[in-house]
């Protein structure tokens, strides 16, 4: 099989199962068939989805350095605007189906809930990077557009005090998630710390 064609290959899977999942759960929501708590299942499906689709963009750079699948480099970008489709539709869905499109209400939310606060706060750094991963903007954007790009160490962790946060009780599956986190941020710990030093100096 050919390079071009292990490429459309992966994006193929990634767009029929990231797409797929996300229709099939809403359709679901429609013929009610989500359980008890149907905008509770719909929020944690689609917040749990984003995150994991944002920590598997995160692990194709480690994966490419530790294995050479350079290939894996050519479907980073898609998992991460699917990580912020995700994420998109958690937001929204919270809009719709929690506050009612009460904006004022929203805000509050925002405002008053620290768990929301820091999901928000992610969310505006993922619906930057998605905007900015147009190719255009990209060159546009020159050195910038990687210093801009970092930012997305920090949505991780924010997104992982979401989770942790955000449970009642049970908190062993959301401090899995702070430890993987963690294991991908120090296998960044040499480029993070030189652009740290950078900065700095």
């Amino acid at each position: 099989m050919s390079k071009a064609h292990t490429i459309f290959l992966l994006k193929t899977v990634i767009h029929l199962l990231s797409a797929g999942l996300l229709a099939n759960l809403y359709y679901q929501a429609i013929v009610d068939q989500l359980g008890a708590d149907p905008v509770e299942a719909v929020l944690h499906f689609t917040g749990i989805g984003a995150f994991n689709l944002l920590l598997l963009s995160l692990t194709v750079s480690p994966l490419v350095k530790c294995f050479k699948w350079q290939i894996l480099m050519k479907v980073r970008r898609l998992l991460g605007l699917y990580s912020f489709t995700y994420a998109l539709c958690h937001v929204l869905s919270f809009l719709a189906f929690e506050v009612q499109f009460n904006w004022t209400l929203f805000i509050d939310e925002v405002i008053e809930r620290p768990y929301i606060t820091v999901g928000m706060s992610a969310f505006v750094i993922l619906f930057a990077l998605a905007v900015t991963s147009i190719s255009r903007l990209k060159k546009q954007l020159g050195r910038h557009w990687q210093l801009l790009h970092n930012w997305v160490y920090l949505a991780l962790l924010l997104i992982a005090l979401h989770f942790y946060w955000s449970v009642k009780s049970e908190v062993i599956e959301p401090s899995i998630y702070v430890l993987i986190c963690l294991v991908l941020l120090w296998l960044r710990k040499k480029k993070l710390t030189r652009r740290f030093t950078r900065r700095v100096h």
